[in-house]
């Protein structure tokens, strides 16, 4: 079984990948979460993945082929978030030129997923929460009101139960928006989806900019599952990117990631002895070495090899050998 296939088969759900025990737990809290009705929070740090998350609730619950409609209350500012939400008539406010159909009846019969829940505006929360109790509402500047079938996801990167016992956020909104609890582990509680992840990512972008970059270096790889992620698959996704397009090998390597990644490893890259842990094969520091030597070097053969002590014959021999050419 090839590893695109593996990926498909055991370790994806919808295109959350993973085949940790934390994700597999994870999937099986969306398929459970999915198979009900009832209002899921999800939890998790920015670039975790909450938006996969809830949209894979939706594919799989029985609103699959109704609309899924997404808005970060984050990025809205606070005094149009009323109008995206419920909508307005014409007239309502200066601005108002013509009617607005607002995200909860554009998802009518669907799913409405509110992302960054505990930035919405303290006022707009108790709206909201009388919109989910008896599920109608009136638009800004109207006087009918407008009855919905609709489902809510929510998400957050705030410790929302901690906000609301401190009064940063509506603690009966809470209660109702908590029903049915999501957390999503961060990546650097999971490293062992960093390789999958870096596959997956990988062959997206070398077909997308026609590129034969086919697998991932050791060394490359070490890196990655080192590296702490902040801004997790996200920012994975974005560094496998970034490097796809700066390969010029088939297989991805250490000098082609972002320099925050490779600056991170800089002692272990120039063979450093403070890290006593860790014992390369000679083969393996010679071309961690020569990657140095090229980095720092801005890729002139010439000076690379006066720098390593070896002829520039030696060196185009030893790119080969380490499947580094230029």
């Amino acid at each position: 079984m090839t590893l695109r296939t593996e990926l498909e088969t055991n370790h994806a759900f919808g295109e959350i990948i993973g085949k940790s025990e934390k994700m597999q737990y994870l999937f099986t809290q969306i398929q459970t979460a999915a198979a009900a009705d009832i209002t899921v929070l999800i939890q998790g740090e920015t670039g975790t993945g909450k938006e996969l998350v809830a949209k894979s609730i939706h594919d799989n619950s029985p609103r699959k082929a109704r609309p899924f409609v997404a808005i970060n209350c984050a990025a809205i500012p606070a005094e149009l978030i009323e109008s995206e939400l419920f909508g307005h008539e014409r007239g309502a406010f200066t601005s108002a030129y013509q009617q607005r159909i607002g995200q909860f009846e554009q998802a009518n019969t669907g799913t409405l997923f509110l992302d960054e829940i505990g930035d919405m505006p303290p006022a707009l929360q108790a709206k909201l929460l009388r919109v989910l109790e008896d599920r109608e509402f009136q638009r800004i500047g109207g006087t009918k009101t407008i009855s919905i079938d609709i489902r809510v996801l929510t998400a957050t990167h705030r410790d929302l139960a901690d906000a609301a016992e401190k009064d940063a956020f509506r603690l009966d909104l809470y209660h109702r928006l908590a029903a049915f609890i999501i957390v999503i582990p961060p990546l650097r509680k999971r490293r062992e989806d960093i390789p999958i992840l870096a596959d997956h990512f990988l062959k997206r972008y070398a077909i997308a900019v026609g590129k034969s970059v086919r697998a991932i270096s050791t060394d490359t790889l070490q890196v990655l599952r080192q590296h702490d992620f902040p801004g997790n698959v996200r920012e994975l996704e974005n560094a496998i990117e970034s490097a796809v397009l700066y390969e010029t090998t088939d297989q991805l390597q250490l000098q082609s990631l972002p320099s925050h990644l490779t600056q991170e490893d800089s002692q272990a890259t120039t063979g450093s002895p403070t890290d006593t842990s860790v014992i390369l094969p000679l083969d393996e520091v010679e071309r961690r070495a020569i990657v140095h030597a090229l980095k720092v070097t801005d890729n002139n053969i010439s000076d690379a090899a006066r720098a390593l002590g070896i002829g520039r014959a030696t060196l185009y021999r030893k790119l080969k050998q380490y499947n580094l050419q230029q």
